[in-house]
């Protein structure tokens, strides 16, 4: 059922995002290791940042599955309802009701 308001109650995959976290952990924790036994600081370095960048990803990840169905819905947790409060816009198209469209490309 789609509702308009996708973008903003989108829901993201953390089964998914979590086991890349991890995937991504490992090879950050061995890239660090081994540029820093290859004698190359500067890809330790990158690695070691890329390492935390992602142990703070896996810490959100973590924290929203804790949170329980609201970040981790299930089949039985229907969409969310689109917002009440959505600003008015004016309509794009000013021709009268009951016209038909107009064709916008020739």
């Amino acid at each position: 059922m789609r509702t308009g308001s996708e973008p903003t109650t989108a829901r993201s995959a953390l089964r998914v995002r979590f086991w890349l976290c991890v995937w991504g952990v490992v090879w950050a924790v061995f890239g660090t290791v081994a540029f820093t036994l290859a004698g190359r600081p500067g890809w330790a370095i990158a690695c070691g940042v890329l390492w935390l960048v992602i142990t703070i990803d896996l810490a959100m990840v973590l924290r929203h599955i804790r949170q329980g169905p609201h970040y981790q819905p299930g089949r039985d947790i229907p969409p969310y309802a689109p917002p009440e409060s959505r600003p008015h816009r004016p309509p794009t198209d000013q021709r009268p009701p009951g016209s038909p469209p107009q064709d916008r490309y020739p």
